[in-house]
């Protein structure tokens, strides 16, 4: 190995670019963006400022739709504005420990979403499927347990793969193609086996990834079989449009995270791979607010309480 492949500081920064094979289209892609980016902030901000304040929302279920929505106003953060101010000034370069910080940041937070969703399912499973011994179950302690196990849990995947990619070495080219440091891109770039860190990556999307979605999905399934259950046809249609409605949102959330992460990145499925980065980055962090909160009834309540309190004190 030469000593220009013996520095892991050979590359001192990366070059990320993105939809740059788009140039015609930039300024419609910032515009586009920086909506989604104002609406996501604006609707988790508020959900969960609504959770903290509203005293008959502080119970397990808003306190996970409250966790949520911290997750994706952090989660949204580390990508967008970067991504914004490179669109508009051409600036594609992050430095090497910049890069690094991003991806350690947005990669805790995918992780931590992937299991706050099947904790999330988890509570709802418990509500309907065994009403009767919610309140013992999900005690104070068990849901701060669960929530605090989520963000670890986050942390902790992310870490092993942050201190992974610092004992990989960079050389040659420095262009990320891709709009944010993810860790496919980054493998790519360095000058080792990739094996190694394909089957790390494998491992911790296994523990991480599946193993939540499997999860996820059980307890919808359970919960969707209870439902059918329900005499009333009313309430049958009301529990199920809502149900259904998390399952698609966390299946699309949990299903390109899926494609992306454990399919091999082929030349037909690169560009794909990042059209489906959007999704799980931009658009589900801007769709979880509305799907899960905003259509909640005591969500909307104390929505309407709070704005009328607000304009006419």
């Amino acid at each position: 190995m030469n000593p220009e492949q013996e520095n892991q500081t050979s590359i001192t920064e990366f070059n990320l670019l993105g939809f740059s094979i788009l140039p015609e289209l930039q300024i419609l892609l910032f515009l586009l963006f920086l909506v989604i980016y104002i609406a996501t902030m604006a609707g988790n901000i508020l959900i969960a400022v609504l959770v903290v304040t509203v005293q008959h929302l502080h119970t397990p279920m808003y306190f996970f739709l409250g966790n949520l929505s911290c997750l994706e106003t952090c989660y949204t953060s580390i990508i967008m504005p970067s991504f914004l101010v490179s669109i508009l000034t051409e600036d594609r370069t992050i430095s090497f420990n910049g890069c690094l910080t991003q991806y350690f940041f947005f990669s805790s937070m995918v992780s931590m979403e992937c299991l706050l969703l099947s904790v999330m399912s988890y509570d709802r499973y418990l509500a309907i499927c065994n009403p009767m011994h919610y309140a013992t179950r999900m005690s104070g302690r068990l849901y701060l347990q669960l929530a605090g196990g989520s963000w670890t849990g986050g942390f902790l995947c992310s870490g092993i793969i942050t201190l992974s990619i610092f004992q990989l070495t960079f050389c040659g080219s420095n262009g990320i193609d891709h709009f944010f440091c993810d860790l496919i891109p980054l493998i790519k770039l360095s000058c080792n086996d990739p094996q190694l860190m394909e089957i790390l990556l494998f491992t911790l999307c296994l523990i991480f990834l599946v193993v939540p979605f499997l999860l996820t999905l059980m307890s919808y399934i359970c919960i969707i079989v209870t439902i059918l259950r329900i005499p009333s046809t009313t309430g049958r249609k009301k529990a199920f449009s809502i149900c259904s409605s998390h399952l698609v949102v966390v299946s699309i959330f949990y299903g390109t995270l899926l494609i992306v992460y454990m399919f091999p990145t082929t030349n037909t499925l690169r560009d794909f791979k990042k059209v489906l980065s959007v999704v799980y980055t931009v658009l589900t962090p801007l769709v979880n607010p509305l799907i899960y909160s905003l259509r909640n009834k005591e969500v909307k309540e104390a929505l309407r309480k709070a704005i009328r309190k607000f304009m006419f004190g």
